[in-house]
Protein backbone atom coordinates (compact mmCIF):
# COMPACT_ATOMS: atom_id res chain seq x y z
CA UNK A 1 0.00 0.00 0.00
CA UNK A 2 1.73 3.23 -1.09
CA UNK A 3 1.82 5.78 1.54
CA UNK A 4 0.44 9.52 1.82
CA UNK A 5 1.59 9.82 5.18
CA UNK A 6 -2.17 10.76 6.02
CA UNK A 7 -4.53 9.58 8.99
CA UNK A 8 -7.87 10.13 10.02
CA UNK A 9 -8.31 8.90 13.81
CA UNK A 10 -12.08 8.89 14.42
CA UNK A 11 -12.51 7.81 18.39
CA UNK A 12 -16.02 8.26 20.82
CA UNK A 13 -16.25 10.32 23.58
CA UNK A 14 -15.32 8.16 26.14
CA UNK A 15 -11.86 8.86 28.35
CA UNK A 16 -9.73 5.99 27.27
CA UNK A 17 -10.75 6.92 23.94
CA UNK A 18 -9.72 10.61 23.96
CA UNK A 19 -6.85 9.42 26.30
CA UNK A 20 -5.69 7.09 23.79
CA UNK A 21 -6.33 9.14 20.74
CA UNK A 22 -3.78 12.11 22.19
CA UNK A 23 -1.54 9.34 22.88
CA UNK A 24 -1.68 8.01 18.85
CA UNK A 25 -1.66 11.47 17.17
CA UNK A 26 1.77 11.87 19.39
CA UNK A 27 3.09 8.84 18.25
CA UNK A 28 2.09 9.37 14.51
CA UNK A 29 3.28 12.50 14.57
CA UNK A 30 6.79 11.32 15.38
CA UNK A 31 6.59 9.01 12.78
CA UNK A 32 6.46 11.51 10.26
CA UNK A 33 2.70 10.93 9.64
CA UNK A 34 -0.02 13.89 9.47
CA UNK A 35 -2.74 13.72 11.66
CA UNK A 36 -5.88 15.47 9.78
CA UNK A 37 -8.23 17.85 12.09
CA UNK A 38 -11.01 17.11 9.91
CA UNK A 39 -11.69 13.51 8.04
CA UNK A 40 -9.53 13.56 4.87
CA UNK A 41 -11.25 11.67 2.00
CA UNK A 42 -7.74 11.07 0.43
CA UNK A 43 -5.99 9.66 4.15
CA UNK A 44 -4.46 6.37 3.55
CA UNK A 45 -5.73 4.92 6.95
CA UNK A 46 -8.86 5.07 9.52
CA UNK A 47 -8.19 4.55 12.91
CA UNK A 48 -11.23 4.25 14.70
CA UNK A 49 -10.88 4.21 18.74
CA UNK A 50 -14.24 2.79 20.78
CA UNK A 51 -16.39 -0.12 20.15
CA UNK A 52 -18.75 -1.54 17.60
CA UNK A 53 -21.15 1.20 17.84
CA UNK A 54 -18.14 3.83 16.75
CA UNK A 55 -16.96 2.12 14.07
CA UNK A 56 -20.68 1.25 12.97
CA UNK A 57 -20.97 4.97 13.28
CA UNK A 58 -17.90 6.59 11.67
CA UNK A 59 -18.30 4.20 8.20
CA UNK A 60 -21.89 5.36 8.19
CA UNK A 61 -21.50 9.12 8.74
CA UNK A 62 -18.66 9.17 6.50
CA UNK A 63 -20.16 7.33 3.61
CA UNK A 64 -18.24 3.75 3.59
CA UNK A 65 -15.19 5.96 2.38
CA UNK A 66 -12.75 3.60 -0.09
CA UNK A 67 -9.76 4.03 2.95
CA UNK A 68 -8.88 1.06 4.69
CA UNK A 69 -9.90 1.02 8.42
CA UNK A 70 -8.60 -0.89 11.90
CA UNK A 71 -9.91 0.06 15.51
CA UNK A 72 -8.56 0.38 18.50
CA UNK A 73 -11.09 -0.87 20.97
CA UNK A 74 -11.86 0.96 24.57
CA UNK A 75 -15.58 -0.06 24.15
CA UNK A 76 -17.28 -3.30 25.85
CA UNK A 77 -17.50 -6.29 22.94
CA UNK A 78 -14.97 -4.77 20.19
CA UNK A 79 -15.94 -6.89 17.45
CA UNK A 80 -14.50 -4.85 14.65
CA UNK A 81 -11.76 -3.91 16.90
CA UNK A 82 -8.35 -5.71 16.12
CA UNK A 83 -6.30 -3.63 18.88
CA UNK A 84 -6.11 -2.73 22.56
CA UNK A 85 -4.66 0.58 23.71
CA UNK A 86 -1.75 -1.07 25.01
CA UNK A 87 -0.79 -2.55 21.76
CA UNK A 88 -0.33 0.62 19.82
CA UNK A 89 3.30 0.37 19.74
CA UNK A 90 3.64 -2.87 17.89
CA UNK A 91 0.57 -2.27 15.79
CA UNK A 92 2.81 0.94 14.32
CA UNK A 93 5.90 -0.67 14.09
CA UNK A 94 3.77 -3.58 11.83
CA UNK A 95 1.96 -1.02 10.23
CA UNK A 96 5.59 0.44 8.94
CA UNK A 97 6.77 -2.09 8.07
CA UNK A 98 3.74 -3.15 5.71
CA UNK A 99 3.52 -6.32 7.69
CA UNK A 100 -0.64 -6.44 7.32
CA UNK A 101 -2.98 -7.44 4.88
CA UNK A 102 -6.26 -5.98 3.70
CA UNK A 103 -9.85 -7.59 4.03
CA UNK A 104 -12.79 -6.98 2.35
CA UNK A 105 -16.30 -7.19 3.53
CA UNK A 106 -19.31 -6.71 1.64
CA UNK A 107 -22.50 -5.10 3.55
CA UNK A 108 -25.95 -5.82 2.92
CA UNK A 109 -27.93 -3.17 0.83
CA UNK A 110 -31.75 -2.40 0.29
CA UNK A 111 -33.76 -1.10 -1.97
CA UNK A 112 -36.88 0.40 -0.09
CA UNK A 113 -39.67 1.06 -2.16
CA UNK A 114 -42.59 3.02 -1.38
CA UNK A 115 -45.89 4.20 -3.22
CA UNK A 116 -43.99 7.64 -4.59
CA UNK A 117 -40.28 6.54 -5.08
CA UNK A 118 -37.34 4.04 -4.38
CA UNK A 119 -34.11 4.76 -1.72
CA UNK A 120 -30.99 2.94 -1.29
CA UNK A 121 -29.71 1.69 2.35
CA UNK A 122 -26.70 0.06 3.43
CA UNK A 123 -25.89 -2.40 6.57
CA UNK A 124 -22.27 -3.42 7.81
CA UNK A 125 -24.05 -5.90 9.69
CA UNK A 126 -27.73 -6.41 9.14
CA UNK A 127 -30.68 -4.79 8.00
CA UNK A 128 -33.87 -5.20 9.46
CA UNK A 129 -37.35 -4.93 9.08
CA UNK A 130 -39.44 -5.19 12.32
CA UNK A 131 -43.27 -3.85 13.41
CA UNK A 132 -43.21 -0.28 14.58
CA UNK A 133 -44.25 -0.50 18.13
CA UNK A 134 -43.54 -3.66 18.64
CA UNK A 135 -46.43 -4.52 16.12
CA UNK A 136 -46.67 -7.91 14.84
CA UNK A 137 -45.50 -8.11 10.98
CA UNK A 138 -47.22 -10.06 7.88
CA UNK A 139 -44.47 -10.14 5.37
CA UNK A 140 -43.69 -12.43 2.16
CA UNK A 141 -40.30 -13.38 1.70
CA UNK A 142 -39.11 -14.43 -2.22
CA UNK A 143 -36.00 -15.30 -2.90
CA UNK A 144 -35.25 -14.65 -6.89
CA UNK A 145 -38.66 -14.01 -7.27
CA UNK A 146 -39.91 -17.69 -5.87
CA UNK A 147 -41.79 -17.52 -2.58
CA UNK A 148 -40.22 -18.92 0.15
CA UNK A 149 -42.65 -17.95 2.87
CA UNK A 150 -45.37 -15.90 4.23
CA UNK A 151 -43.99 -14.74 7.32
CA UNK A 152 -45.78 -13.26 10.39
CA UNK A 153 -43.86 -12.03 13.95
CA UNK A 154 -41.69 -9.48 14.69
CA UNK A 155 -39.35 -9.04 12.16
CA UNK A 156 -37.02 -10.24 9.69
CA UNK A 157 -33.49 -9.85 9.80
CA UNK A 158 -31.06 -9.83 7.06
CA UNK A 159 -27.40 -10.04 7.88
CA UNK A 160 -24.15 -10.08 5.85
CA UNK A 161 -21.34 -12.68 6.94
CA UNK A 162 -19.70 -10.05 8.86
CA UNK A 163 -22.77 -9.28 10.39
CA UNK A 164 -23.52 -12.97 11.41
CA UNK A 165 -21.87 -12.56 15.09
CA UNK A 166 -23.89 -9.33 15.68
CA UNK A 167 -27.54 -8.91 16.39
CA UNK A 168 -28.26 -12.07 14.08
CA UNK A 169 -26.20 -14.42 16.67
CA UNK A 170 -28.34 -13.01 19.33
CA UNK A 171 -31.44 -14.13 17.61
CA UNK A 172 -30.81 -17.69 17.02
CA UNK A 173 -29.26 -17.09 13.60
CA UNK A 174 -25.89 -18.67 12.70
CA UNK A 175 -22.09 -17.80 12.86
CA UNK A 176 -20.04 -17.52 9.39
CA UNK A 177 -17.08 -16.96 8.21
CA UNK A 178 -16.91 -14.18 6.81
CA UNK A 179 -14.40 -15.74 3.79
CA UNK A 180 -17.94 -16.88 2.97
CA UNK A 181 -19.94 -14.29 0.84
CA UNK A 182 -24.09 -14.87 2.18
CA UNK A 183 -26.46 -13.40 2.93
CA UNK A 184 -28.50 -14.85 6.02
CA UNK A 185 -32.37 -14.41 6.91
CA UNK A 186 -33.24 -15.00 10.56
CA UNK A 187 -36.18 -14.68 11.90
CA UNK A 188 -37.22 -12.77 14.96
CA UNK A 189 -39.91 -14.17 17.19
CA UNK A 190 -41.68 -16.03 14.23
CA UNK A 191 -45.28 -16.91 15.06
CA UNK A 192 -45.76 -20.79 13.87
CA UNK A 193 -49.32 -22.21 15.04
CA UNK A 194 -52.37 -23.87 13.54
CA UNK A 195 -52.95 -19.95 12.17
CA UNK A 196 -49.57 -19.00 10.90
CA UNK A 197 -46.40 -20.88 9.42
CA UNK A 198 -43.05 -19.52 9.36
CA UNK A 199 -39.70 -21.18 9.30
CA UNK A 200 -38.38 -20.83 13.15
CA UNK A 201 -34.34 -20.80 11.90
CA UNK A 202 -32.39 -18.84 9.61
CA UNK A 203 -31.90 -19.83 6.24
CA UNK A 204 -28.07 -18.84 4.55
CA UNK A 205 -28.41 -18.18 0.40
CA UNK A 206 -25.60 -17.37 -2.08
CA UNK A 207 -24.05 -14.01 -2.34
CA UNK A 208 -25.79 -13.86 -5.70
CA UNK A 209 -29.37 -14.05 -4.35
CA UNK A 210 -31.90 -11.28 -4.55
CA UNK A 211 -34.31 -11.06 -1.62
CA UNK A 212 -37.48 -9.77 -1.65
CA UNK A 213 -40.10 -8.47 1.50
CA UNK A 214 -43.43 -7.13 0.63
CA UNK A 215 -45.12 -6.44 3.74
CA UNK A 216 -48.91 -7.17 3.53
CA UNK A 217 -51.40 -4.23 2.48
CA UNK A 218 -52.81 -3.25 6.46
CA UNK A 219 -49.07 -2.86 7.09
CA UNK A 220 -47.38 -0.51 4.65
CA UNK A 221 -47.54 2.24 7.01
CA UNK A 222 -46.28 0.10 10.44
CA UNK A 223 -43.01 -1.27 9.48
CA UNK A 224 -39.43 0.38 10.47
CA UNK A 225 -36.24 -0.42 8.61
CA UNK A 226 -33.28 -0.59 10.89
CA UNK A 227 -29.76 0.13 9.63
CA UNK A 228 -26.62 -1.03 12.27
CA UNK A 229 -28.91 0.08 14.54
CA UNK A 230 -30.58 3.03 13.09
CA UNK A 231 -33.75 3.00 12.73
CA UNK A 232 -35.73 4.76 9.72
CA UNK A 233 -39.56 5.38 8.74
CA UNK A 234 -41.04 5.65 5.01
CA UNK A 235 -44.85 5.93 4.41
CA UNK A 236 -46.15 3.41 2.40
CA UNK A 237 -43.37 0.87 1.85
CA UNK A 238 -44.49 -1.85 -0.73
CA UNK A 239 -41.19 -3.47 -1.53
CA UNK A 240 -37.71 -3.70 0.19
CA UNK A 241 -35.28 -6.05 -1.96
CA UNK A 242 -32.14 -6.76 -0.44
CA UNK A 243 -28.37 -8.13 -2.04
CA UNK A 244 -24.73 -7.94 -1.27
CA UNK A 245 -23.42 -4.36 -2.30
CA UNK A 246 -20.42 -4.18 -4.85
CA UNK A 247 -19.20 -1.66 -2.49
CA UNK A 248 -16.08 -3.29 -0.05
CA UNK A 249 -14.98 -2.47 3.07
CA UNK A 250 -11.67 -2.95 3.60
CA UNK A 251 -10.58 -4.01 7.11
CA UNK A 252 -6.51 -3.69 8.03
CA UNK A 253 -5.52 -6.89 9.29
CA UNK A 254 -2.74 -7.86 10.91
CA UNK A 255 -0.86 -10.81 10.22
CA UNK A 256 -1.46 -13.27 12.69
CA UNK A 257 -5.66 -12.40 12.63
CA UNK A 258 -7.90 -14.93 12.66
CA UNK A 259 -11.87 -15.36 12.85
CA UNK A 260 -12.14 -18.06 14.43
CA UNK A 261 -10.04 -17.32 17.61
CA UNK A 262 -11.64 -13.94 18.02
CA UNK A 263 -15.14 -15.68 18.10
CA UNK A 264 -14.22 -18.24 20.51
CA UNK A 265 -12.67 -15.18 22.77
CA UNK A 266 -15.88 -12.80 22.59
CA UNK A 267 -18.13 -15.39 23.09
CA UNK A 268 -16.94 -18.35 24.86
Amino acid sequence: MVSNKIINIIHSDSNLSLETAKLLKEKLLKLGYYVSDTFDYVAELIICIGGDGSFLRTMHKFQFPDIPIIGINTGHLGFFSDLLPEEIDDFLNKYINNDFYLQEISPVEAIICTRTDCISALGINEIVIKGDKSRTVHLNISVNDKLMQSFSGDGILVASSTGSTAYNYSVGGSIIDPRLNVLQITPIAPINTTAYRSFTSSTIFPSNATIKINPEYNYENSIVIVCDGEEYRHNGIVEVVFYLSELKIRMLRLEGYEFWNKTIKKFL
